[in-house]
């Protein structure tokens, strides 16, 4: 009996091992290929071009004003607005300036920042490139940033006392420009943003708006850069013309806007006889940059604040304060949608860490951490290629007694598909790692 017993439990445990290896091999056999570069790519642009932003956990509003950037890092010369007169043209040669500063080759992307540094009362700067500022290219999306500031500060010229905090209709202005940048529905806004980009567009009016970037504002003296196109055939419709400020009884019917693209006489079809190959909105990353840096340095910088624009203005533009939203705590451009920036930071600020972005900058700036940004992209049957342009704002309180810059990148690769928006992304985030390393590492460069 014993051994018959015996035998019993040798059999099952010899059938439980005969199964246990069938199911080791049969989940061998299971187990998925290698992931293919094709995948991958894919994964990339879903989970980090297209992703919506990761947000800091302190999402208190810090006013624009207060930023603290003593940038104890700083190892080369920098100059404030009073130094280079940018009222005066040819400021490009007047500033502190390294045009080859970064190590990426002009073929691989276009990238220029502006580094600050507080010096007593005052903001200054230093411009950083890779030789390619003065590039003309098409900014796709990311010159919605200008097509909203333009016609906000338009608006003022009508009535001082109208601005972005305000509701057009039924649609609140901060709703609008946060849809803009996550492009998803976001309170009063419905998601569409190339129609609400293009309002705003035909609100400020297309030789109002390329005269920014000229002798009216910037005073470039590039008669390249223009902006006549629109983003879409459809303009957005406010359910009235009627402008109201949230903040006042102050209502306006008198903002008038073109209710088609070709009815403002200064709009350019996109290959126009003057336009070339870069279409009718042509820009460059010093121009780019340079619009954003004013916009961001308002409140703290007279002497280059955009006309008519007033600090609230900045405010909804950036954080979309005033918006209707219940369930999100930010809008503006801190809802831009894409991850590039944030893991390209983590990555240089913090090499061997290997959390997750968002942890890595809570922890090195007690959750107060910013990027506020916009990004476009698209392919082109005209100049044959798929590209990707980022136009943002970052601030790193605590990192190096704070650091701040602005920066305006492009990148192309051949072949115009959507399939090649992976591409054009990854080579960005390379060169934004290798950037931020030159720039934020102390003797990297």
């Amino acid at each position: 009996m014993i051994l018959a017993k015996l035998k019993k439990v040798a059999l099952k445990l010899i059938c439980v091992s005969l199964v246990a290896m069938l199911v080791a091999c049969q989940s061998q056999t299971q187990q998925k290929a290698p992931i293919t570069p094709a995948e991958q790519h894919q994964q990339f642009y879903q989970q980090v071009m297209l992703a919506a932003p990761i947000l800091p956990a302190d999402l208190t509003n810090i006013a624009m004003g207060e930023h603290v950037v003593a940038n104890h890092a700083a190892q080369f010369r920098y100059k404030t607005a009073s130094d280079v007169d940018y009222n005066k043209a040819g400021w490009q040669q007047r500033v502190a300036a390294d045009w080859h500063y970064f190590d990426i080759p002009a073929a691989k992307g276009k990238l220029l920042v502006i580094d600050y540094q507080q010096q007593g009362s005052q903001l200054a700067y230093r411009y950083l490139a890779n030789g390619s500022q003065d590039d003309l290219y098409e900014p796709w999306s990311s010159s919605k940033i200008q097509a909203f500031s333009g016609a906000i500060a338009k608006v003022r010229a009508t009535n001082a006392k109208l601005g972005a905090r305000a509701i057009i209709g039924k649609s609140n202005v901060a709703d609008l420009i946060t849809s803009i940048n996550s492009y998803a529905p976001f309170g009063s806004a419905d998601g569409n943003s190339n129609a609400i980009a293009s309002y705003f567009i035909n609100v400020a009016g297309r030789e109002y708006l390329t005269k920014l970037f000229a002798d009216s504002w910037l005073k470039l003296n590039d008669s390249r850069i223009m902006f006549k196109g629109a983003y879409a055939t459809d303009v957005f419709t406010p359910s009235t013309t009627r402008w109201q400020s949230i903040d006042s009884d102050t209502i306006s019917s008198d903002i008038a806007y073109f209710t088609a693209n070709g009815d403002d006489p200064a709009y350019l079809g996109y290959r126009c006889d003057g336009c070339g190959l870069t279409g009718n909105k042509a820009m460059t990353t010093l121009a780019q940059a340079e619009w954003l840096k004013r916009l961001a340095s308002h409140s703290r910088e007279p002497l280059t604040q955009q006309p008519f624009l007033h600090a609230q203005d900045v405010d909804v533009l950036f954080n979309g304060t005033g918006h209707t939203d219940k369930t999100a705590k930010v809008g503006g451009m801190m809802q831009g949608i894409s991850q590039m920036i944030t893991q390209s930071l983590a990555q240089v600020l913090a090499p061997n860490d290997t959390r997750p972005a968002k942890q890595v900058l809570d922890e090195l700036t007690q959750g107060q951490w910013r990027v506020w940004q916009k990004i476009g992209w698209g392919p082109s049957e005209t100049r044959s290629t798929t590209e990707t342009v980022m136009l943002a704002h970052v601030y790193l309180p605590f990192v190096q007694g704070g650091r701040e810059f602005t920066l305006a990148a492009q990148n192309s690769v051949p072949g115009a598909s959507e399939e090649n928006l992976a591409a054009t992304g990854l080579q960005m985030q390379a060169n934004f790692t290798q950037a931020f390393k030159q720039l934020l590492i102390p003797n990297s460069q």
